[in-house]
């Protein structure tokens, strides 16, 4: 495995210089502004991932304005405790994409919102979980969470602004050069691989998961 400093000449190559490199990797929110967040802002930044996943990403930014007032600027309390006839209602409202399944969603992560409160809520536990043991927020998220495995809660936490990496396709291909694995990660075990070459990255380096993952993305 190569060390940051040398994918990070071949990224670098690739766009313009160092520097030009360095202009193009945003910086993560602290923990203290993610913990901040209203839990408004969570619900409604997971409900946007998982409408994006396997749809146009444009037709979805185009109605978000829609979905924010449908679903009441996504209030953790009214979307947890939707009635049938609210759930029926949105199933014909045009202002959203009418997908049953994933209006359901809405209703299921909203309820694991509330749970977090006794956490000390969504913004300590999701903005304040260790990034050496982000596999692990993933994971947690997969399995309390509803439709949140796979990418929809990795593209979740970057657009929330949580340090992050994303496992994109050129994310991907880099850790296979590298070694870290063999195919994309799914497993336990991979994903283990996977989180233990970024720690090493981040400790030769001092960067974030979230400039770390752009600099692998950028390499090929």
């Amino acid at each position: 495995m190569r060390s940051f400093d040398e994918i990070f000449e071949i990224s670098a190559g690739r766009h313009g210089g160092a520097a030009a490199l360095n202009a193009k990797l945003n910086k993560p929110k602290t923990p203290q502004e993610l913990a901040a967040m209203p839990e408004d802002r969570w619900l409604s930044i997971l409900t946007k991932c998982i409408f994006q996943a396997g749809f146009n990403w444009k037709v979805i930014e185009a109605k978000w304005d829609g979905f924010e007032t449908a679903f009441d600027g996504f209030d953790v309390g009214r979307c947890a405790f939707m009635d049938d006839e609210k759930f029926d209602a949105l199933l014909q409202d045009t202002r959203i994409v009418r997908n049953g399944t994933k209006i359901a969603t809405v209703r299921d992560n909203a309820a694991f919102l509330l749970e977090l409160r006794d956490q000390g809520g969504a913004g300590e536990v999701l903005g304040g979980w260790p990034s050496h043991d982000y596999v692990g927020l993933l994971a947690m998220l997969g399995q309390r969470g509803s439709r949140l495995g796979g990418a929809s809660a990795q593209y979740a936490m970057r657009f929330a602004g949580r340090d992050s990496f994303i496992l994109s396709q050129d994310v991907t291909a880099r850790l296979i050069a590298e070694g870290v694995v063999d195919k994309a990660p799914t497993s336990k075990k991979a994903m283990a691989a996977v989180q233990k070459a970024f720690n090493t990255w981040m400790d030769q380096s001092g960067r974030s998961l979230t400039e770390i993952s752009r600099v692998l993305a950028m390499s090929l």
